[in-house]
């Protein structure tokens, strides 16, 4: 369809006032597109040829509305590093409406009621990485929030300096919180609680509408969503570094793309946000830190359901995590089935990738092609005796493998990404957009949409990250 055929609702706003704010949004000055994402704009019906158009430009700036568009901001609570904060919201994304179940937003689109001191405003840098990010995410397989757009602007906005503005029209199936419900749980509203739950279950949890217990099965769902993104977050060495429980999606999507990082060498204490001065969010600590914020969520759900059956439920989040994580790990290193004796080896793995400072994806995309013949993963480390150790064992749960050879190497192949989006490749996109030149943004996209595509033409990206740039730290506004 054109835009002008499209028409937006509005369901959210179908909640109690106070669960929202009607806020326009502010467009960039001088604003102009960087980017369109063809996938999503089919997803919303978006004919292809509209994303070359001044409209859509001027849609995606927030200077256009389309018919049935009544823009909001969402209101939520959350615990930020273990503190919680009574109301947070969005203070610099605002709500334009949805198209076939996926909720837009423009992130950067200026204030809203819940800004706090903040203007509003996001700058090219970090909207290029959420933008990339997500469409690498999701060509990972991984549940994940999606972008149709990025702007660009000459609008002047400062952080430390002065930075030039941008926005990501972001989409989602679901934008709500775990802080969503803290929000209306620590202000005793309990009408709206219940309320919101209703519209999480009719939004990601419809199979659940007209279950006797349906809160109970709607906190048992959102546990095993959890457990299962954190596995897939871990499995493929991806570092979220600002786990907040407004930073945590009741649908089980990996959403608000920051200061995250995938691993460069393997580093399982490593931690990718410079605020993060104690390491609660690093890398080997996101399991726990789900958890964490699953029992801050039951305590909000305490209104609607017995504790002690939300405890129940609790109870099984170790299990779900572990057997997820296992299943992806036996994928990972080409076994055609999951048995006990893994977990023994897998560990023996990471510590050997630990100590000898291998890089993640590369590794395992190099065993991928692994036919006996030890020499390019020897390469992968300085000391050659802790690798054949592992390999040795590797061999041995190999010959218990019913598939053959080719047949594991296909299959590991499309479970091991070649390339993935690292922060200093990452960085180089951005260095050159900021010079005008958005050819390398156009790249990543392409890379991000099929990481497990050869891509001969970008095989330097698929290497180790150099050692200058390996492992380093962001802020929250990167």
């Amino acid at each position: 369809m054109k835009l002008n055929e499209l028409k937006l609702t509005n369901p959210y706003l179908n909640l109690p006032d106070e669960c929202h704010d009607r806020v326009k949004p502010a467009p960039l000055k001088n604003a102009f597109l960087i980017h369109a994402n063809e996938e999503v704009a089919k997803m919303l019906d978006i004919d292809v040829e509209e994303l070359n158009t001044e409209s859509f430009a001027a849609f995606a700036n927030g200077a256009l509305a389309l018919e049935g568009s009544d823009t909001f901001a969402m209101c939520y609570a959350g615990h930020q590093f273990g503190f919680f904060v009574e109301r947070l919201g969005d203070g610099r994304a605002i709500n334009i409406g949805t198209i076939n179940n996926l909720h837009m937003q423009l992130k950067g689109a200026g204030q809203t009621k819940y800004s706090r001191s903040g203007d509003g405003r996001a700058v090219l840098r970090s909207s290029i990485r959420e933008y990339l990010m997500s469409e690498a995410m999701h060509g990972l397989g991984i549940e994940t929030t999606r972008a149709l757009a990025l702007m660009g602007s000459k609008h002047e906005v400062y952080r430390q300096t002065w930075e030039k503005g941008a926005m990501v029209l972001r989409v989602s199936p679901s934008w709500v919180r775990f802080g969503t419900f803290e929000y209306f749980a620590h202000k005793k509203k309990y009408k709206e609680l219940e309320a919101l739950a209703d519209y999480a279950i009719a939004e990601s949890y419809p199979h659940l509408a007209d279950e006797e217990n349906k809160y109970f099965y709607f906190f048992a769902e959102v546990v095993g969503k959890t457990a299962r993104l954190m596995a897939e977050w871990q499995a493929v060495g991806f570092n979220h570094g600002v786990m907040n429980t407004d930073n945590m999606s009741i649908a089980g999507l990996t959403i608000d793309y920051g200061p995250y990082a995938f691993l460069d060498d393997y580093d399982f204490a490593f931690i990718c946000n410079h605020t993060d001065q104690y390491g609660r969010y690093s890398f080997g600590s996101q399991p726990n830190v789900g958890e964490w914020n699953l029992r801050a969520l039951m305590v909000a759900l305490a209104p609607l359901v017995k504790s002690d059956e939300l405890q129940k439920v609790m109870g099984h989040y170790s299990k779900f995590y572990t057997e997820h994580y296992l299943n992806l790990m036996t994928k990972k290193l080409g076994f055609d089935q999951h048995k006990d004796e893994d977990l023994n080896l897998i560990k023996h793995l990471l510590g050997m990738m630990q100590g000898l400072s291998i890089d993640y994806t590369l590794f395992f995309r190099t065993l991928s092609r692994y036919n006996g013949d030890r020499k390019e993963l020897l390469k992968l480390g300085l000391y050659h005796t802790p690798m054949n150790d592992w390999l040795h064992d590797y061999d041995e749960r190999l010959e218990e493998n019913s598939s053959t050879e080719e047949e594991r190497q296909a299959k590991m192949l499309q479970t091991n990404p070649k390339f993935v989006l690292k922060n200093y490749m990452l960085q180089e996109a951005i260095d050159k957009a900021e010079e005008g030149d958005y050819t390398l943004v156009n790249d990543l996209f392409d890379i991000a949409q099929n990481p497990y595509a050869e891509h001969e033409e970008h095989e330097p990206w698929a290497e180790a990250t150099p050692d200058e740039f390996k492992n380093r730290k962001l802020s929250c506004s990167s």
